[in-house]
């Protein structure tokens, strides 16, 4: 079973290493290259999606590694503290620590953000990438531009909006998140990537439009892009024959 994946910590390197944040994770040692899940906004890494992809790997005994971000699941920090640049840092710091040779990076919703932005640090620890409805530069592109005057004013005025979401709590937009995320934005210019990358997309996703994954592909310099588009395929791509897909994906790569 997934969750008899023993939970482990390692000290975060954010700010520099002088906070006192653990970023949680659970890791399976294995062939190489090795895959790591980046999970979306608000997420953990016990999701469908990140547990079945743990339970593939370990029965073709390849390495593994998924994990919280700051502020989510098991990991230390307030969600509402967290930015695009902590949370792509502590991909990198995952990536550093605690795996060896080029990497496949899994990326679902905002991980696909995280993912791209750890990509383009460590160049040479990409083996490819494997985007499930990402969505890099939502919080300019899908939130801000799509809020009202008021809630603007709102989450610069009082520093957070709390958005209603479908899970069990709103999302709490902060005045950090919006600015952080202007400081990462990728597709408005050429996305340096060269390794391969495979976009899977639902075409009835109401979260990421499928015109955005469209926008990421042909941001991306990689001439080896492969994009999927799902016709009845949701943001969440949870499914049965979703999560077949994505295994199949990552098993060709």
């Amino acid at each position: 079973m997934a969750n008899a994946h023993k939970v482990n910590y390692l000290s975060s390197s954010g700010f520099g290493g002088l906070d006192t944040n653990t970023i949680g994770y659970k890791q399976s040692v294995g062939s190489q290259p090795g895959i790591i899940w980046c999970g979306g906004l608000k997420s953990d890494m016990d999701g469908s999606k990140a547990s079945a992809l743990h339970q593939w790997a370990d029965t073709q005994g390849r390495a593994f590694v998924r994990f919280d971000y700051f502020g989510h699941g098991v990991s230390s920090g307030e969600f509402r503290r967290g930015t695009i640049s902590r949370w792509a840092d502590d991909t990198v710091q995952i990536i550093d620590e605690l795996t060896e040779e080029p990497q496949i990076i899994v990326g679902s919703s905002m991980g696909g953000w995280t993912a791209l932005l750890a990509a383009l640090a460590r160049p040479k620890r990409i083996k490819a990438l494997v985007l499930l409805a990402p969505a890099p530069d939502f919080t300019e592109k899908l939130m801000w531009a799509n809020f009202s005057d008021d809630i603007r004013a709102t989450i610069m005025k009082e520093g957070i909006y709390y958005e209603p979401s479908d899970y069990d709590e709103p999302y709490e937009i902060s005045r950090e998140l919006i600015l952080g995320g202007r400081e990462n934005l990728l597709l408005d210019a050429p996305i340096n990537i060269k390794a391969p990358v495979r976009i899977i997309q639902g075409m009835k996703d109401t979260s990421v439009p499928y015109g955005h994954a469209l926008k990421t592909a042909e941001a991306l310099m990689s001439e080896d892009v492969e994009l999927t588009l799902v016709k009845n395929g949701d943001h969440s791509l949870s499914r049965a024959g979703d999560i077949a897909r994505m295994l199949l994906t990552i098993a060709k790569l």
